[in-house]
């Protein structure tokens, strides 16, 4: 019965963040519309999905003290109705800024549903079984984000940009009855203090440090707009990072980072995020703007990959249960270093054909190892510890997602200002290049994984 009852409460939950996740990238194909729409420069337009990630990254440490405090279906059912307020404010939304902080909104609901899936996955899947139980979260946690440009590609040749927020709003709806009236009443049995000082200097840092990048661009290095706001936002992860050593109210428990595996798979899964999502934006810039195609050649050039993605996300959880998890990463990686070759070769200059095609290799790659290494982080570790490593280890994807994100849309913006053209394809290379990069620093440190969990935990232990 118990089990059943975890079962059923982690299908709802499964469900009900396929659609938070889902809207981290719904609105990648809408960039050149808002463009054009309210008269905006990229810098600007990428608020829509950078402010959506880091307001995600910044309520995922948050959920640790929640997680620990309040019961899981009281939780789910809050931040269920929070994403449905943001999802009902994107779609009366009459100025941009409306729309940035609708998206906000939403992303506060979505940042505590992830943890909450992956806390209750883990502590009750059974050995053996923790892969499988993770490959279905995947499809979630994976497929979403590559599906959201395919939808609203469609989306947006057939209506305006309100239906991007109007199409969640009855399955936003349909999570809160469910959650309602299916959840079962998970029990909490902890009373930890809550770190608020902890939480403003982390939600300056990073507000800060992604303020500098996302203004690289267009404006000069050494400028405040650039390296004023990134040393503003380094001085306050530093004295967050002092008051957690010196509190015994931890938002982050840095205990954590002792799990040597937790870190390396972390690290690993980090930058394969930020050219996962960064990826995500270049597709619809390279596509849109510098070839001149519609919004559904945009989300053909992106659907064979999101189907992939979807069809072998449970297998490759499954996978991390018979095979060496530093096989499936590398693997993974070398598939996703060749398709990003062919980006950065050719694809910026060639057909939607050819861009399909190494897109879709690059998806097989990703697919590959990004279950496996959420599974390698989190299943390694005591159960007590378990809501901690699940909020760092999402804070820290969404916070490369969001900065990997800035990162390359600045790297892109920089080689299309030298070059004189904001059309230039190459700056989508430029923003390839970077990926490549990313990965091929992946591939290396991928090689140090272990895959017996025994001589892991002999050698965390020491």
């Amino acid at each position: 019965m118990e089990n059943q009852r975890i079962r059923h409460a982690l299908i709802i939950m499964v469900f009900g963040t396929f659609f938070g996740l889902l809207c981290s990238t719904l609105m990648n194909i809408a960039l050149p519309t808002f463009m054009n729409v309210f008269h905006i420069s990229e810098a600007q337009v990428q608020w829509v999905t950078n402010g959506y990630m880091l307001v995600n990254a910044l309520m995922i440490p948050v959920s640790s003290f929640l997680i620990k405090r309040f019961p899981f279906k009281n939780l789910f059912i809050v931040f269920s109705g929070i994403f449905l307020i943001g999802t009902i404010a994107g779609a009366v939304a009459w100025n941009f800024n409306l729309i940035v902080i609708a998206r906000m909104i939403q992303a506060l609901g979505a940042g505590m549903m992830m943890p909450l899936v992956n806390v209750l996955a883990i502590r009750y899947a059974k050995p053996g079984k923790k892969g499988q139980i993770m490959g279905i979260i995947g499809l979630a946690f994976n497929c979403a984000p590559i599906l959201g440009p395919a939808i609203s590609g469609f989306l947006l040749h057939f209506f305006s940009w309100r239906y991007l927020f109007l199409l969640i709003i009855p399955f936003a709806v349909a999570t809160l009855f469910l959650s309602f009236f299916f959840l079962p009443a998970i029990s909490h049995n902890e009373h930890p203090q809550f770190n608020t000082l902890a939480l403003i200097l982390i939600t300056a840092g990073l507000w800060s440090l992604l303020m500098g990048l996302s203004n690289v661009s267009n404006n000069p290095l050494i400028s405040f707009n650039v390296a004023g706001y990134v040393l503003i936002g380094l001085l306050f992860l530093f004295s967050f990072f002092l008051n957690q050593r010196h509190s015994n109210k931890q938002l982050i428990n840095f205990g954590i980072f002792t799990h040597k595996q937790f870190v390396l798979a972390t690290i690993i899964n980090m930058l394969i995020t930020a050219t996962m999502y960064g990826n995500a934006i270049l597709i619809p810039l390279l596509v849109q703007i510098v070839l001149g195609k519609s919004t559904v050649v945009s989300a053909i050039a992106v659907l064979p990959g999101a189907i992939l993605t979807g069809l072998l996300s449970t297998t490759s959880g499954h996978f991390y249960d018979i095979y060496p998890i530093k096989i499936l990463v590398g693997a993974g990686l070398i598939i996703d270093i060749l398709g990003t070759i062919g980006q950065a070769a050719i694809g910026a200059r060639s057909s939607v054909i050819m861009i399909t095609l190494f897109q879709t290799v690059r998806q097989f790659g990703l697919v590959t190892m990004l279950i496996p290494l959420q599974t390698q982080a989190l299943s390694l570790l005591p159960n007590e510890i378990v809501p901690d490593a699940v909020a760092t280890f999402n804070t820290l994807r969404q916070i490369a997602a969001s900065f990997g994100t800035a990162l390359i849309v600045a790297i892109v913006g920089i080689v299309n200002h030298l070059v004189h053209n904001p059309s230039s394809h190459l700056g989508i290379q430029a923003g390839f290049i970077l990926c490549l990069c990313l990965l091929l620093t992946s591939l290396y440190l991928s090689t140090k994984l272990y895959h017996k969990i025994s001589s892991q935990v002999k050698l965390e232990n020491g």
